[in-house]
């Protein structure tokens, strides 16, 4: 699964950890992703999205309906 946010557009971000000796190592910060499904009584369906803990914020305060509108209309399939 890609650790992106269908709601947010969240991707990894990229940098190093640094051990104490200030060795540096690639590494990568993925969005917190969960699958969660929700209700949409517009198209009377379950739909199951892949959102990051901010996206599910979003969509308590927007509410579904306008978030999974803003969804289709970029063209993404749910």
């Amino acid at each position: 699964m890609a650790a992106v946010c269908q709601v947010t557009g969240a991707v990894p971000g990229f940098g190093h950890t640094i051990s104490h000796s200030h060795r540096r190592n690639k590494r990568r910060f993925d969005p917190n992703i969960q699958k969660k499904t929700y209700f949409v009584p517009s198209l009377r369906r379950n739909v199951t999205l892949n959102v990051s803990a901010k996206g599910i914020k979003v969509i308590d305060a927007r509410g579904i309906e306008a978030v999974v509108k803003d969804i289709l209309a970029r063209g993404e399939k749910i």
